[in-house]
């Protein structure tokens, strides 16, 4: 395995054909060996992105015992569960020396926003709720990706159709062609939730409450008995992605109108 890098000043990049090759040495091998490549391939140009749902934080669990100071990004969209803020402190403490970058919707967009559309539009279409998610969720962290050359992702094939075909690493050419690592892409829900128990990792607090999949509060619910663990999202929706946007780019046309006019009306209100 390839000695640790402690620090990387240089973008680390690769083609398709190299990352492709990379993907297939890597397929069979084990989450942390996964890991593992990746904090040695990018340094401190690497970071894991989650929500503290089950899966990011075994990535972390796995990543801190190879990098006690890996980077960590999450978004506080300002609409968590009370829960989630107290987790984020609870899982920062127990990772001591983890390097975090909480991050934020611009506060001028989600004003023009909800003056737009309220603050519950998310209700009113799928459009609308793209949009919220687009303002409060993703354009934080492509801000963020932008900085990096990789990120970790919690990733699994099994959870929706969507990501069926998900490679360990692969190449994100929604963010620039950052490398985007998906660990644990050949896991199911059953092994992450034995890797948590067998390690001591801190586990949401929520899913002892029924939940499977976890985002803001308005959006997210325990779910019924033989439903698919992202079904508590959005579940008001009728076949539409269970997607935010950030792993599965979505276009509608008529949400990237409307984001574009709340652009514009945000800069104006930064302007005054």
């Amino acid at each position: 395995m390839t000695q640790l890098l402690e620090r990387t000043s240089e973008r680390v990049s690769f083609d398709d054909l190299e990352i492709g090759e990379i993907a297939l040495d890597l397929d069979d091998q084990e989450p942390e060996d996964v890991i593992e490549w990746g904090l040695s391939t990018f340094g401190d140009r690497i970071a894991i992105v989650t929500a503290l749902q089950a899966d990011g934080m075994a990535i972390l669990d796995m990543a801190v015992k190879i990098k006690p100071d890996v980077r960590v990004i999450t978004v506080d969209t300002g609409r968590l569960p009370q829960e989630t803020y107290q987790f984020i402190d609870e899982v920062r403490a127990h990772y001591p020396r983890t390097q975090w970058d909480v991050l934020f919707p611009e506060a001028t967009e989600v004003e023009a926003m909800v003056q737009r559309r309220g603050v519950n539009l998310f209700r009113n279409s799928v459009e609308e709720r793209m949009l919220c998610c687009q303002i409060r969720k993703v354009r934080p962290l492509v801000k963020a990706l932008q900085g990096l050359d990789a990120w970790f992702t919690g990733l699994r094939r099994d959870q929706w159709a969507s990501r069926a075909a998900i490679k360990k690493v692969e190449l994100d050419h929604d963010h620039e062609g950052i490398v985007k690592i998906n660990a644990l892409a050949d896991w199911e829900g059953d092994e992450v939730e034995a890797y948590l128990k067998e390690n001591g990792a801190p586990v949401h607090p929520l899913y002892a409450q029924g939940f499977t999949s976890l985002g803001c509060a308005p959006c997210t619910r325990p779910i019924q008995q033989g439903e698919n663990d992202r079904a508590g999202r959005w579940w008001w929706e009728t076949g539409a992605p269970k997607e935010c946007g950030i792993h599965c780019p979505i276009e509608t046309g008529s949400f990237e109108h409307e984001a574009q006019a709340i652009f514009a009306e945000a800069e104006r209100r930064s302007a005054r």
